[in-house]
């Protein structure tokens, strides 16, 4: 009903989609608003618009309430393409920044930045329209309450759609004054969550029921979700390589090699330089949404750090090693931190900003690069990269993917294995070269602290599979960072930082990443330094985010100014929810420090969630993780005395997701570690609930221990 009635009501054109601008390409300028102030690319990208733009805080909102008039919210992120249209066909525009000046005070939020805005708005956004995407944009009345929303508007429609709403603010405020009552009601009782209170059982039985339910959305042909657009979901397949290893499900396991050799054949993955885009727009993984995301590529790696630990299939390893090669290069701040992305857009040969731009080539343009640095063997090249054609993109260019294996090629081309590996190597380092010559894709640097702590997470999972001291040293110094820079003195955190200066509260989701990274890194160093900082970050947790009545979690602390309502996430997404990880580290850290109250809330999140995570799968993968922990054993693995790092490293060479580790080199008073330390010998326990197995000094024996499938 409300979402008819709003339409009715106000009407308005939905599109989906999503860019940015750095401060240091703006240098003549008529126009200058209080934008300019802030340190976000995505808010500095509209320092310079004729619309008299501000940031969300307190001063903005007290104006509008000062001045009577309706908020414009206009919410994006900097690599968002479409974004970027709408600023140059509306937002540039004198004459609709006229209109938007005279009528409303205009705020521009980078919902990287403050997600708890855009998780309100979109929410309104949903309801009315039954959709949503970037650029958001949202009317509320001066407090705050939204009335009306869309998101991308082409010119006419746009100024269309705020004239009728600011002639029906004028003429009749009380049906507005109706229109924010209801829809504010509908936008606070969306996903809300009540405690549980049935008894709790999980078992294999319901757990194969939802994967058998989810297959009829599976793509086994191309992998991904069936259809177009096709996301990398890096969890959903983090849970059904553990389901597939741990129920021998072949037909599972074969989709998740599938999805992922697709995803790293495809245009979705940068060819030449590494790294994953954020979505391809067709069903075949090639043509991508160009703009490269930090969160995508931390949880890749980690996924595919794991999927070659189950296959030692070589292009996983490859695929981890060219990815944080693209990181390093192309994100990593010198502080030890990751900026946010990369744009979609960037400068075409005439000048004009075109999405793909620096990624894609000209068949000619390739035949000459590459003769030209000798690297020859153009039919091949073609053949491996597929330049013919049935791939050709727009205005007669094409962008780099795979549909043969190395196999098809070496049969195909008679060469050898070695040889075409070199081939390959000097094919990407001769473009790469070529491509630093182009127009680069803008960059957004600011740091944020959940996105940092999933490429921490993603380092750690490297270095565990792959033993390179590399991994770990990254890993240490971007673990460093967040503990020094954004960690407070009062236990809290920071979400963001730019320019040596940090400003907003962490969310829920920058406690969960972080302390779900911290106590990975534990795992991997036997530093117990991460895992009591995991546990101070929970604790205060529980302090400021916890909700006493249904035993979840705010995504917002009690400590910051509240929007019209407080969210409560659990739906698992791209990122996995704040509840859904939070739940995850409840589980592991109540084992860890012998913590009643930790486990009980673990298990009554996982209750709480499980009957929606049980119709929706693929939105609830995480949970499914957590719910895999409770049927069958979960595993407690000390490893205790001088060798233990080393011993650690050998243990680490199977696949075993249900288990943790703990460890020390020396004596500890850890719960899991008491009493089992001996100055002469290193020793494994493996252990279920405290209760332990007969201890082993050999690797091989402790595996024995532990019932899994190893291959």
């Amino acid at each position: 009903m409300i979402q008819k009635y709003f339409l009715l009501s106000l009407c308005g054109i939905l599109m989906i989609s999503c860019n940015s601008q750095n401060k240091e390409e703006m240098t003549k300028h008529k126009y200058t608003n209080s934008l300019i102030n802030e340190t976000s690319p995505y808010l500095l990208q509209h320092a310079h618009n004729p619309v008299d733009w501000h940031a969300w805080n307190d001063e903005t909102l007290e104006l509008a309430k000062k001045e009577n008039k309706l908020i414009l919210i206009s919410i994006g992120y900097a690599a968002c393409h479409w974004c970027h249209v709408m600023e140059h066909e509306s937002f540039e525009d004198s004459t609709v920044a006229k209109l938007m000046n005279q009528n409303f005070i205009n705020v521009k939020v980078d919902r990287e930045e403050r997600p708890d805005v855009d998780q309100v708005y979109m929410n309104a956004v949903q309801l009315m329209t039954g959709s949503g995407g970037w650029p958001l944009n949202c009317i509320a009345l001066p407090d705050g309450r939204p009335v009306w929303g869309g998101t991308y508007f082409p010119k006419e429609n746009w100024i269309s759609a705020l004239e009728q709403i600011t002639k029906l603010y004028k003429e009749n405020p009380e049906k507005m004054e109706e229109y924010a009552t209801q829809l504010t009601t509908g936008v606070q009782q969306s996903d809300l969550v009540t405690i549980n209170t049935s008894e709790k059982e999980y078992s294999t039985i319901e757990l194969d029921t939802i994967v058998d339910n989810w297959k009829k959305y599976m793509d086994t042909d191309l992998g991904g979700n069936a259809g177009a657009p096709k996301f990398p979901m890096p969890n959903n397949y983090q849970f059904l390589l553990r389901y597939a290893v741990q129920n021998a499900d072949d037909e599972i396991m074969d989709y998740v090699n599938t999805s992922l050799t697709n995803m790293a054949y495809g245009g979705l993955y940068d060819q030449v330089g590494g790294g994953f885009a954020r979505y391809s727009v067709d069903a075949k993984w090639h043509i991508p949404h160009f703009e490269k995301m930090l969160y995508d590529n931390g949880q890749l790696v980690s996924l595919y750090s794991n999927a070659y630990l189950v296959t030692k299939n070589p292009l996983y390893k490859e695929i981890v090693y060219e990815t944080t090669a693209f990181i390093e290069r192309e994100l990593m701040d010198k502080s030890g931190a990751f900026y946010s992305s990369l744009d979609a857009d960037s400068k075409n040969e005439k000048g004009e900003l075109e999405e793909g731009a620096f990624y894609v080539w000209k068949n000619e343009e390739l035949k000459n690069i590459l003769n030209s640095e000798g690297s020859g063997d153009f039919d091949l090249f073609a053949a491996y990269y597929n330049i013919k054609d049935a791939f050709k993109w727009e205005n007669e260019t094409y962008h780099l993917n795979r549909i043969e294996t190395n196999d098809d090629i070496l049969e195909n081309f008679q060469i050898s294995k070695e040889d075409l590996s070199k081939k390959v190597t000097t094919w990407k380092e001769t473009l790469l070269k070529a491509r630093s010559k182009k127009d680069r894709p803008r960059l957004d640097d600011k740091i944020l602290t959940e996105w940092n702590a999933l490429m921490l997470k993603g380092y750690v999972d490297a270095y565990r599979v792959f033993d390179d001291k590399r991994f770990l040293e990254r890993a240490l110094k971007t673990a460093n960072f967040i503990d020094k820079t954004q960690h407070k003195a009062d236990g809290s955190l920071f979400r963001n930082y730019k320019n040596g200066k940090s400003s907003i509260n962490a969310y829920l989701i920058d406690y969960a990443t972080t302390i779900d990274a911290f106590i990975n890194l534990y795992e991997v160093t036997l530093d117990d330094q991460w895992l009591n900082d995991a546990k101070k970050m929970t604790d205060y947790c529980y302090d400021h985010f916890y909700d006493d009545k249904s035993q979840l979690f705010f995504f917002t602390s009690d400590e910051d100014k509240q929007l019209i309502t407080r969210k409560i996430e659990t739906d698992d997404n791209v990122i996995p929810s704040s509840n859904s990880i939070m739940a995850n580290n409840l589980f592991k850290l109540g084992h860890y420090f012998a913590n009643p109250t930790y486990a009980k809330n673990a298990n009554q999140m996982l209750h709480n969630v499980k009957e929606k995570a049980s119709k929706y799968a693929g939105g609830a993968s995480n949970w499914l993780l957590l719910y895999s922990n409770f049927i069958g054993d979960f595993y407690e693995v000390a490893i205790v005395g001088e060798d233990a790092l080393e011993k650690l490293k050998e243990f680490n060479k199977k696949y075993i997701p249900n288990k943790l580790i703990v460890g020390s080199t020396t004596d500890s008073n850890m719960p899991l570690l008491e009493y089992k330390y001996s100055k002469n010998e290193t020793t494994f326990y493996v252990c279920i609930d405290g209760t332990c197995q007969l201890p082993v000094n050999e690797t091989a024996k402790a595996l024995q221990q532990i019932k899994i499938l190893l291959k």
